[in-house]
């Protein structure tokens, strides 16, 4: 079985976002970048399959600039055989992300396709599902838990209401929630092997997608400082405060 899992760069998770002064967006100057956490857990369940003798190869993909490079070094040393980049300056919608992702599903054919369920810089959460569309395959979304059998698979997913487990056909798209596991530090050996695994490199004309932006940012703005919270003496001065000050009853 070979597994494909898309990783997307995006700011680092511990990095303090700001917002550019004219508003147009963050600002992204000098600013630490790293592979999605939620990508991460996928990389790291992939090479899970492969160790456990599931999986015989596992494919990082990504789309985004040539540092992107520096995300797929990553995923191949957390394991993955081999790392496809297409180049892409600037953003690109889910949608398009998508229909890139089919083409390279097509040429790949792969049975399996795990990726983040969303990207912390722009929380979509909608890859995966339109991938799924595209391609007409089963989908299990926020897995906490995946295991494979022949021919299907049993996900066990996150709702609202606690825990839902399903059985899909493979192939499938399986998109990773937080609890799916704990992504592993790549050792210093394994980053040194990882500069000479295969990276090849494609740009979206291979797959006939054309990926300009159907959405316009009006304005980007900081949230707004939150107030000092205060005590109260009584169950009646918190409700009075409630109802005239804070106006929710």
């Amino acid at each position: 079985m070979k597994v494909l899992v898309p990783v997307k760069r995006v700011v680092d998770y511990n990095v303090k976002i700001r917002v550019k002064a004219d508003g147009s967006g963050a600002d992204l100057a000098n600013v630490k970048m790293s592979m999605n956490p939620f990508d991460e857990i996928a990389v790291e369940e992939a090479v899970r399959l492969k160790e456990n003798g599931q999986a015989d190869e596992v494919v990082a993909v990504s789309i985004g600039p040539v540092q992107a490079q520096e995300t797929l070094r990553t995923a191949l040393a957390m394991g993955a055989d081999r790392a496809i980049l297409i180049t892409v300056d600037g953003p690109v919608e889910p949608l398009s992300v998508a229909k890139i992702l089919a083409g390279v599903v097509k040429d790949e054919q792969p049975e399996l396709v795990i990726l983040g369920k969303q990207a912390i810089d722009d929380d979509a959460n909608q890859t995966g599902q339109m991938l799924s569309a595209l391609l007409d395959w089963s989908q299990a979304t926020f897995a906490s838990k995946l295991e494979l059998g022949s021919d299907s698979a049993k996900v066990t997913r996150e709702v609202d209401g606690g825990l839902q487990a399903i059985n899909i056909s493979l192939p499938a798209i399986v998109t990773a929630d937080l609890r799916l596991n704990e992504p592993r530090y790549a050792s210093l050996p394994n980053i040194m092997k990882a500069k000479k695994k295969p990276l090849e490199t494609k740009t979206p004309d291979d797959f006939g997608v054309t990926v300009a932006s159907r959405l316009r940012v009006i304005r980007v703005e900081e949230p707004a400082v939150r107030q000092a919270g205060v005590k109260v003496a009584n169950v009646a001065e918190l409700t009075e405060k409630l109802k005239n000050e804070a106006g929710v009853i």
